[in-house]
């Protein structure tokens, strides 16, 4: 009897961790280059995600450290369906910048085809594309310098020069001056005429009128002068 106790104890041990591991989707993540999970920045290393312990909200994700001593981050995620379960555990991410670190989108417990969807982080991280790069991608080894041997062709021509041979003058032909023709005489320009010179105004009046008026006009002071005189000689 207390064996078999002992074995209907165990049996329902197991059965209430499987059913505890369903109900809170328990998963470990394994990262080996740092991600987000919306602005929480995870770094490389193991957590543990796990649904918030609630029979009315099922979509509150928890981020456990890898001995799930200490909670990282709660995020509220977003009911996301699909169209196949699987048999594994499956994360998808954003499509994030270059320079980024990866942001998680999506999260599927083996066997459901109702998973969360987290939000696309505010602040997209920043990673060391240089560090990366060495971690990831092995350096491969520098070549090795090549040797040239010298050519016997080069030790010839290094070892001693001809000297070169005095260039020959060749006798130029000599070209005889002929006296060109004189150029074509150059016609004159036509002149142009020159517009007739201005001729000033005549400082005198020309004598159009006769000399009679002013001789009445000399009889006129003549006689008004002799009646002033006789008035005078009366007074």
């Amino acid at each position: 009897m207390a064996v078999a106790c002992g074995i209907a104890l165990a049996t329902v041990t197991v059965s209430f961790r499987a059913k505890a591991d369903q109900w809170d989707k328990r998963t470990i993540l394994t990262v080996s280059q740092p991600i987000q999970v919306t602005d929480t920045v995870l770094q490389p290393g193991q957590y543990v995600f796990k649904l918030y312990n609630s029979s009315s909200e099922r979509h509150i994700v928890q981020i456990f450290n890898a001995d799930q001593s200490h909670i990282i981050s709660t995020v509220m995620a977003i009911p996301k369906e699909r169209m196949e379960p699987t048999g594994k555990s499956t994360f998808t991410f954003w499509e994030t910048p270059p320079g980024t670190a990866k942001a998680m989108r999506s999260w599927f417990y083996p066997g459901d085809t109702i998973g969360q969807e987290f939000p696309y982080p505010q602040h997209p991280y920043q990673v060391d594309m240089l560090e990366s790069s060495v971690t990831t991608a092995p350096a491969a080894p520098a070549p090795e310098p090549a040797v040239t041997q010298p050519s016997s062709q080069e030790e010839t021509t290094a070892e001693e020069a001809p000297p070169p041979e005095p260039a020959k003058t060749e006798e130029q032909p000599t070209e005889i001056a002929q006296a060109a023709p004189p150029p074509a005489p150059v016609e004159p320009p036509a002149a142009t005429p020159e517009p007739p010179p201005v001729t000033s105004q005549p400082t005198e009046l020309p004598k159009t009128g006769s000399p009679y008026p002013l001789i009445g006009l000399c009889g006129t002071f003549l006689l008004g002068l002799s009646v002033l005189l006789r008035l005078k000689r009366s007074a």
